[in-house]
């Protein structure tokens, strides 16, 4: 008997590439392993992680679970929402060009834009941002997070924590040292005051330059990007 093929879409949004899948046409839910096995970029289709339709479980149009390569599942994506947002549209789920999608971070608000007959931009209302510690959550008070004292292997570190549905722990910083985030990085995401991991970044600032290194729950490698103002 042949194994069943399951339809997928591959898409990307500012270098985060995504599988998406239809709940649908799965025989059975996806195991961690199995998902860690499609996401491997050697033996699988290879991407940051799954985009998987399901039925909507709080009012919107649409549901999205968002499974990282490990198994676990993430809140939200922005870059992700936006490549699901047009699969929907593109695969004719989508009956109009704005819609809403349930998250494990909240529903949010998509907007094809369409020229030609097809979708070049997306939009999303991710929602409200807040550095409030247990909305984030982070251990300890409830305070606004930022430029809070946070020990690290023996360091203390200078972290703002914000979440809109994703939290992201971010540090600020004169010069980046790629070495430095490398190493500590993947203990601010794993420390103890964050019960759920979080998203880390390091940032810095000069010469009309933005540019980071992230790791992220969703990938396991770090991001690196620079914007130009």
């Amino acid at each position: 008997m042949m194994p069943r093929m399951i339809p997928f879409v591959k898409g990307h949004g500012l270098g985060n590439d995504y599988i998406v899948i239809n709940g649908a046409d799965l025989p059975s839910p996806l195991t961690p392993g199995q998902v860690t096995r499609i996401c491997d970029r050697n033996w699988g289709v290879g991407s940051d992680g799954i985009l998987l339709l399901v039925p909507a479980w709080a009012g919107a149009d649409f549901g999205l679970r968002i499974l990282n390569p490990d198994g676990s599942e993430a809140e939200k994506s922005g870059n992700g929402l936006r490549i699901f947002a047009k699969y929907l549209h593109d695969h004719g789920h989508a009956k109009r060009d704005t819609f809403t999608v349930d998250t494990m971070g909240g529903r949010v608000e998509c907007r094809c834009h369409v020229k030609d007959g097809r979708v070049n931009v997306v939009t999303v209302e991710m929602g409200r941002c807040t550095f409030v510690a247990p909305e984030i959550p982070m251990n300890g008070p409830e305070r606004e997070v930022v430029k809070v004292p946070l020990q690290v292997a023996g360091e203390t570190l200078l972290v703002t924590a914000v979440s809109v549905g994703n939290p992201h722990c971010v540090i600020f910083t004169d010069r980046l040292d790629e070495a430095l985030v490398r190493r500590l990085g993947p203990q601010v995401e794993h420390h103890p005051a964050f019960p759920n991991r979080i998203n880390v970044r390091g940032q810095e600032i000069g010469f009309g330059c933005l540019a980071y290194f992230q790791i992220s729950q969703c990938r396991s490698d770090i991001q690196a990007k620079s914007v130009y103002f």
